[in-house]
């Protein structure tokens, strides 16, 4: 049996996480607007707080450098 899961690429994922920080959106309305799990975007955001903080996170590096901060737009 295939599984159904969706992949996102690592600039998604920042873009996401990008929007939470930079909007000021929750987490939830987020996941709504796009259409995705809650589950799904407090990953990506738990994934760049670990990048940040120096650590590795789980998957596939979503900031350019692991010591890279968030954009502000």
């Amino acid at each position: 049996m295939k599984c159904s899961c969706r992949a996102f690429d690592p600039s998604f994922k920042l873009e996401v996480v990008n929007t939470i920080k930079n909007q000021g959106l929750s987490v939830s309305q987020v996941a709504k607007d796009m259409n995705l799990t809650e589950s799904t975007v407090r990953r990506g955001d738990q994934q760049v707080g670990e990048e940040l903080a120096g650590r590795s996170g789980k998957g596939l590096p979503l900031t350019p450098e692991p010591c890279a901060e968030v954009s502000v737009n």
